[in-house]
């Protein structure tokens, strides 16, 4: 599979370890009424979805950055690359 890097073009996905679902990008808020629960949904639930989906890959053998790829998890087709931070600004994060 070849992932199409934002700044250093087609890479080979072995360059890249998958991290998980790009939801993680939206860490809960601590200070909320419901934060235990939240953190514990947000640590330990995960889906498992057939299909187009947002995941978190990190460049390791490479630059170190972090990725959001929008993959169909059936068919490894990659539609969409972007930096992670790109996607957490974009979301209103901006720490």
């Amino acid at each position: 599979m070849i992932i199409d890097h934002p700044l250093l073009g087609p890479r080979d996905a072995a360059e890249f370890t998958y991290m998980g679902d790009a939801k993680l990008i939206d860490r809960p808020d601590p200070d909320a009424d419901t934060a235990a629960q939240d953190f514990h949904d947000y640590a330990y639930l995960r889906d498992n979805p057939a299909g187009w989906h947002q995941e978190l890959w990190f460049h390791e053998a490479g630059d170190r950055s972090w990725l959001v790829v929008t993959r169909n998890t059936l068919t490894h087709e990659i539609s969409k690359v972007e930096l992670a931070r790109d996607v957490a600004r974009s979301r209103g994060r901006n720490k």
